[in-house]
């Protein structure tokens, strides 16, 4: 069988986990002995599990030796609570002859190791089997790793004409069902959802993943206000059981509203302000990449994407396209007072039901 098949089915293993990983990668592992069958299969489920090469290789047994392991990320070199020995160290020990891997992981701190310690022991070791995918499947990761900022995708909806509604302060859904699904599914994949306070005033939406679908690690809504005029009785700021909240803020949030937002179980996380008194986004991502999460949907109105993209902080688009024109004098443009072009890589373009959605990669 063509080795690509095996990593193929790899990367599938992996991408079953989506949502529960974080802040790890995704990860998946096939052993194949040397007649071409398939004896280990492997995944990371979420943290705290073992790891994908070492649930193969419990599976393989003594089959593994001289076999061939494939995996979508290069095997780790250090340990951890939940294994006696660093995944490398498994796979020397397992008597495996080569291992196919699809990247190396861009942790900075381990990257490389893993395959230098697998040679030094005779293994050999090729990277770069169906690499774009991986790369794709874990960019989140990847952007986490190299950057230290969560990975954010900016999600709008706008009609034909380049609006999202026809008078500012009205409460329009543009797009249908499909659509909507296909957004609640989406959120499920990210570590938070983020919207301006606008949003959360004007829609009141729930922010949640529907039907709920528990996640290893918590799910998180994240409301930008820096003045603290977020209504104490938003749906945001109920069942932080199913979803926790944070509202980001700036020093301009009165005393009284962050005590009443904190009695309500809702995480208050103060940053700097930017130079329209705003919360300063550069720091928020910042402070959310330190407590490990890895990626964020940004599902704000005009005003938060366009800062967004002014601070060159979005790095993936799910736009959706509404068949309507809204019209009028005083609509609200999809992107408020845009100053420069945003170049883009587009990865998809389908139809959700009546609706448009167009995917793709911002390329500053």
């Amino acid at each position: 069988m063509n080795p690509e098949h095996y990593m193929k089915l790899a990367l599938e293993l992996a991408g079953a986990r989506r949502g529960q990983t974080s802040p790890n990668p995704m990860v998946g592992a096939v052993v194949v002995d040397p007649s071409g069958t398939i004896v280990g299969r492997g995944s990371y489920e979420r943290v705290g599990a073992n790891h994908a090469e070492q649930v193969a290789l419990n599976e393989a047994g003594s089959a593994a030796k001289g076999a061939t392991l494939y995996v979508t990320l290069e095997p780790c070199s250090h340990a951890s609570p939940t294994r006696t020995s660093p995944c490398a160290e498994l796979v020397i020990a397992a008597g495996i002859g080569k291992v196919v891997a699809a990247m190396e992981d861009p942790d900075a701190r381990v990257r490389g190791v893993g395959f230098a310690r697998l040679r030094s022991q005779g293994v050999e070791v090729e990277v770069g089997m169906r690499m774009p995918e991986a790369a794709q499947l874990n960019r989140a990761y990847i952007h986490h790793r190299t950057t230290g900022r969560p990975c954010v995708t900016l999600k709008m909806a706008q009609s034909l004409d380049g609006t999202v509604v026809s008078h500012r302060g009205e409460r329009r859904q543009l797009t249908g069902k499909r659509a909507a699904n296909y957004t609640r599914r989406v959120r499920y994949e990210h570590d938070a959802v983020m919207v301006g306070v606008g949003t959360v005033i004007v829609d009141d939406p729930l922010l949640t993943v529907r039907p709920h679908k528990p996640r290893a690690v918590a799910y998180t809504r994240l409301v930008v206000d820096a003045g603290g005029r977020i209504p104490l009785k938003a749906k945001v700021m109920k069942d932080q059981q199913r979803a926790r909240t944070i509202v980001a803020t700036t020093d301009q949030m009165p005393p009284a509203t962050r005590e009443a937002i904190v009695k309500r179980g809702v995480s208050v996380l103060t940053c700097a302000r930017d130079g329209h008194d705003r919360v300063d986004l550069a720091d928020l991502l910042d402070k959310l990449g330190r407590d490990g999460i890895t990626s964020v949907l940004c599902e704000g109105g005009p005003i938060l994407g366009a800062s967004l993209l002014a601070g060159r902080h979005v790095n993936h688009i799910d736009w959706l396209v509404a068949p309507l024109l809204l019209g009028g004098s005083d609509a609200v443009p999809v992107i408020a007072d845009m100053t420069r072009d945003i170049p883009l890589r587009l990865e998809l373009v389908r139809r959700l039901g009546e609706d448009v959605l167009i995917t793709g990669s911002v390329t500053y």
